[in-house]
C-alpha cells in the first residue's frame, strides 16, 4: 500500500464551497419571488410549475449540451442502481416538500420563512451524521445549535409582529426542510453522476405528478400564459440550476457540510424579502440571523486533517488527475480535463485537509 504525504492547498479552496453558496443564493432569492405568485397561483400548482420549469430549462441545456458535444466532462449517466435513491429524492423533496413550503408561504413573511428554510441544513446533517454515519466533530455540532435555535426563535416567536395562531405557516416551512433534507442525503448517493442529468429527472418527474395532481385531483384551472412562464423562470433558477449547483457541491463536501454552507440560502432571500416587498422585522428577527450567523460561521472555519485510509475503489465521475487520480488509461486520451471514464483507485495512505466527499467516507 503506497503512502502519499503530500499536501493540499488550504481547506477552504475545495471547489464545492463557491457551488453549494451559489446554490444557496440562487433558491434563496426565489422564495420571496415564489411568495409573490402565491395570490395568483394555487400552492400545489405552483409548487408543479417551480418544478416543471425546472425539469423542461434544464432538459433543453441536457440536449444543446449533446448538440454541442460537451457532456464529456459532465459526468456519468444514471445507472439502474441509481434509481431508488433517486426516486426517493423525488418523492421527498419533488413532490412533498414544495407544497408544503408553498403552503406556508401562504401564512408567514417572506423573510420569515426564508430563515425557517435554515431548518433543512439543520435536518440535512442530523441524518448525514446519525443515520448515514457522516463524519462530524464538536465545532460542527456547535455550529448546528446555533442554526436550531435560531429556527426554534422564528417557529414559535414573532419576528414580524405575527401571532402564534398562524405558526402553522411556520411548521409548514420546517416540514418542507425536513423533506428536502431527506432528498438531500439520498441525492448523495448518486452525486457523482452527472448533475444536469440528476435535476432534469427530479424536476420533470415532480412537476408532472404535482401538475396532475392539481389539475385533475383538485380540479384547479390551468395558469394563464404569463403566470406559466413566470413560475418556469423562478423555478429553472431556484430549482433548476439551484439544484445542479447543490450536486455538485455534494460531490466535493459531503451531505452535512453541504447543508451547512446552503444555509446562507435564507439570508439572500431575506434580504430581497425586505427590498421588494417592504417587509420591516423586529428584534426578535436579527436575534435569529446574528445567532445563524454564528452557526454558518463555525462552518465556514471548521478543518479537517488526519492520516486516512483510501481503499480500493472503482467508480465513474467527472475527474481530473489530481493527487487522487495518478490511473493509467486503457483508451487514447487527448489530454482533455475534466473527463468522465470507469477508473480504479489503487490503496492509498496519506494525509491532508479533506471533506468528506466521494473520494473520503472513510471511519474515523
Amino acid at each position: 500500500m503506497e503512502t502519499d504525504r503530500t499536501t493540499h492547498h488550504a481547506y477552504t479552496m475545495n471547489p464545492g464551497i463557491p457551488y453549494a453558496l451559489l446554490a444557496a443564493l440562487l433558491f434563496g432569492a426565489s422564495t420571496p419571488f415564489a411568495k409573490l405568485m402565491i395570490g395568483q397561483i394555487e400552492p400545489v400548482l405552483l409548487a408543479a410549475l417551480l418544478y416543471l420549469g425546472s425539469g423542461i430549462g434544464l432538459s433543453v441545456w441536457l440536449m444543446v449540451r449533446r448538440l454541442l458535444r460537451r457532456a464529456g466532462g459532465a459526468g456519468a449517466s444514471l445507472t439502474a442502481a441509481d434509481l431508488p435513491w433517486l426516486a426517493g429524492a423525488v418523492f421527498a423533496g419533488g413532490i412533498v416538500g414544495p407544497v408544503l413550503l408553498m403552503t406556508g408561504l401562504r401564512y408567514v413573511s417572506g423573510a420569515s420563512a426564508s430563515l425557517l428554510l435554515n431548518m433543512e441544513g439543520v435536518f440535512t446533517a442530523l441524518l448525514a451524521w446519525f443515520v448515514f454515519r457522516e463524519h462530524f466533530d464538536r465545532r460542527i455540532f456547535i455550529g448546528m445549535i446555533m442554526i436550531i435555535c435560531a429556527g426554534a426563535l422564528l417557529t414559535g416567536g414573532s419576528a414580524f409582529g405575527q401571532s402564534i395562531d398562524v405558526s402553522w405557516g411556520a411548521l409548514c416551512v420546517v416540514a418542507a426542510c425536513l423533506c428536502w433534507a431527506i432528498d438531500n442525503n439520498l441525492t448523495r448517493k448518486v452525486s457523482a453522476s452527472d448533475a444536469v442529468q440528476i435535476a432534469a429527472v427530479k424536476g420533470l418527474a415532480a412537476g408532472a405528478v404535482n401538475l396532475s395532481f392539481a389539475l385533475a385531483w383538485l380540479g384547479l384551472p390551468f395558469p394563464a400564459p404569463v403566470e406559466f412562464a413566470a413560475a418556469g423562470v423562478i423555478g429553472f433558477s431556484g430549482y433548476g440550476l439551484s439544484l445542479v449547483l447543490f450536486v455538485l457541491a455534494l460531490r466535493h463536501l459531503g451531505t452535512a457540510r453541504t447543508g451547512a454552507y446552503f444555509s446562507t440560502a435564507p439570508f439572500a432571500g431575506a434580504l430581497i424579502a425586505m427590498l421588494m416587498l417592504g417587509e420591516r422585522p423586529e428584534p426578535t428577527f436579527w436575534m435569529a440571523a446574528a445567532l445563524m450567523v454564528i452557526g454558518i460561521w463555525l462552518h465556514l472555519t471548521e478543518t479537517h486533517n488526519h492520516m486516512h485510509t483510501h481503499t480500493r475503489l472503482s467508480h465513474t465521475h467527472a475527474h481530473s488527475h489530481d493527487a487522487h487520480h495518478q490511473h493509467a488509461h486503457d483508451f487514447t486520451w487527448d489530454g482533455t480535463e475534466p473527463h468522465t471514464h470507469p477508473h480504479e483507485h489503487e490503496p492509498l495512505v496519506h494525509s491532508h485537509p479533506h471533506f468528506p466527499d466521494i473520494h473520503h467516507r472513510h471511519p474515523h
